[in-house]
């Protein structure tokens, strides 16, 4: 009878202890595909989401969305005063790109009227909508028929 007790705890332990090494191999697979996926989407890439309105769109790394102002021009800014307090520059300069987007598109300018720098697009600089408080707002998409989002068919003409 002894024997047989022995026998079903060795059992018992031998079949913990498996158990335990198959979650931790589970785990580790599961941790090396989210490396890789972190190696893939850098925390400072620019981000590609979808919304209902205005389809897919680029946003910054924080999830805030890209817009480009009709009445600029390649290389100018004619975005100032008022109109930049609503429409702020965005001038992170190191990121990533996702994929269906060529790092070589985006540039730097200077403001003319304040000197700092602002990340272009083809050549058209790129804004954020003040009224645009969380991830996934593009409130600012369509704005007096001259704000739009931007994505990787924008077509600046």
């Amino acid at each position: 009878m002894k024997k047989g007790i022995f026998t079903l705890v060795i059992l018992s332990i031998i079949f913990a202890l498996a158990a335990c090494g198959k979650s931790t191999v589970e785990k580790t697979e599961t941790d090396q595909t989210e490396q890789a996926q972190t190696e893939q989407a850098p925390a400072d890439s620019l981000q590609l989401l979808e919304n209902e309105k205005a389809k897919e769109y680029l946003a910054d790394p924080q999830g805030r969305a890209l817009y480009y102002f009709k009445k600029d021009e390649v290389g100018k800014s004619n975005c100032s005063g008022d109109c930049l307090a609503n429409w702020p520059a965005f001038t992170q300069e190191d990121f990533a790109v996702q994929e269906g987007f060529d790092k070589k598109d985006f540039d730097t300018i200077t403001r003319e009227d304040n000197g700092e720098k602002q990340v272009t697009y083809k050549g058209f600089p790129l804004y954020y909508f003040a009224k645009d408080q969380q991830v996934g707002d593009v409130n600012g998409q369509g704005v007096k028929d001259v704000w739009f989002v931007v994505n990787s068919e924008t077509d600046f003409e």
